[in-house]
């Protein structure tokens, strides 16, 4: 998404926990781009207070933040209750409340500006609860869509849009070892839907939008014993 957006003539303000995967995409981008500017910042979404003053720093730096897309998130290594507690509850710190914190420092900063975009990336996993590995992975997805949507509420007569976005799978790191991919596109693909899908400003979008935006009917209404089949559990 960095390389659309930067192709496309954005300034960017990347921030992760591996500084050196941003500082070499950085330079990638720079050489490409050399009018650019790409600040990098190494983050840990479940640290409120380093959130707050990291996006305090590049909205400075940059004169403002148009849009905040909070896009950290973890996978389990198992289900509830099969020995994997300490890793569930990361998973559940990283994919909830460190979207938690980056909505409330982003929204800070466009309250105050009077206009942004703030975009959540949820899951299509968070449309019904699924195991295994997903277990907790999905019911975090459930929550920030529900996040998303709360607060596009609250928001729903002001300048600032707020977006849900529900991926289904794309070929990452991440689903490397997830046995029952279904529907899976790839990394170009999967990022230029949701680059798409952002500049669109809905609500509520899924990526890829044909696939997706149709599945969702069945997931959602279907009993869970055939949902299971369906997702591999």
């Amino acid at each position: 998404m960095a390389r659309i957006w930067a192709a496309d003539g954005r300034d960017l303000a990347l921030c992760a926990r591996r500084l050196p995967a941003l500082e070499k995409l950085r330079d990638e981008l720079l050489t490409a781009h050399p009018d650019r500017t790409i600040l990098v910042r190494e983050l840990d979404v479940t640290d409120h207070v380093a959130v707050d003053r990291v996006f305090t720093e590049v909205a400075a730096e940059l004169g403002g933040l148009d849009r905040v897309v909070a896009n950290a998130g973890l996978l389990s290594r198992a289900s509830v209750g099969a020995g994997n507690a300490e890793n569930n509850r990361v998973v559940a710190e990283t994919n909830f409340l460190g979207v938690l914190h980056q909505a409330e420092a982003a929204l800070t900063l466009f309250r105050a500006a009077g206009a942004g975009h703030l975009v959540l990336v949820s899951s299509v996993a968070g449309l019904r609860g699924m195991g295994g590995r997903m277990n907790v992975y999905s019911a975090t997805k459930a929550a920030v869509a529900t996040l998303a949507e709360g607060i596009a509420s609250d928001l729903w007569h002001s300048p600032i849009n707020v977006t849900a976005i529900l991926p289904g799978y794309i070929e990452t790191d991440m689903v490397a070892g997830v046995p029952q991919v279904k529907w899976m596109v790839d990394l170009k693909t999967g990022s230029e839907a949701l680059v798409a899908a952002m500049e669109r400003e809905p609500v509520r979008a899924y990526v890829p939008r044909r696939l997706w935006g149709v599945m969702s009917w069945p997931m959602r209404l279907l009993p869970l014993a055939i949902v299971r089949r369906m997702s591999g559990f």
